[in-house]
């Protein structure tokens, strides 16, 4: 399948919908715990710094690069993206205000996008990414709705987890318990 920003659109909507009503109202034993470690050691994200993560990707990722595509093309790169910058986000504030702030910060996100106006000549721009060299703003856009499902697969995945060793040998069937991906 093609990126297409007007098939784009309903998705990218529709996210923070699908994440609140995964987590609204959950007890936080479902919605604070992590599932496990990374390869390397450090702690993968709960459902809560995942929904903070998305907020913050909407703030400083998505749009912030569409514009600079459209301002400087692929003659500097993009600022580097804080996979981390979250944890800023999340002092202090309970889930239900984030999903209040992803929901508050998608609308905004995407009113910019339709705002640009954006032409299949302006699809086909590249930019500069700082570690994977060139890419479109079609690539970028894309990435923006593959980047929101693979976080609400995540958000499964840090729920699932929970029950690991609970569901006993159907462990072996559900591979959403398998031990976290390198990234």
């Amino acid at each position: 399948m093609r990126f297409s920003l007007e098939e784009s659109m309903p998705m990218l909507e529709r996210t923070p919908r699908v994440v609140r009503s995964l987590l609204q109202f959950l007890p936080e034993a479902w919605t604070h715990r992590n599932y496990g470690a990374n390869a390397d050691g450090s702690p993968t994200w709960s459902a809560q710094e995942i929904v903070g993560h998305l907020i913050w990707a909407d703030q400083t990722d998505w749009l912030p690069r569409a514009r600079h595509i459209l301002e400087f093309g692929d003659s500097r790169p993009f600022e580097a993206f804080d996979r981390n910058g979250q944890r800023s986000l999340l002092q202090g504030k309970t889930l239900h205000r984030l999903l209040d702030e992803f929901d508050q910060s998608r609308r905004e996100s995407l009113a910019g996008l339709k705002s640009l106006q954006l032409t299949d000549a302006d699809l086909a721009r590249r930019g500069l990414h700082p570690a994977l060299g060139p890419a479109t703003m079609g690539n970028l856009l894309s990435m923006w709705v593959v980047h929101d499902l693979n976080h609400i697969a995540q958000i499964c995945k840090a729920m699932s987890y929970q029950y690991k060793e609970s569901v006993g040998p159907w462990e072996a069937y559900a591979s959403i318990l398998s031990p976290p991906a390198p990234r």
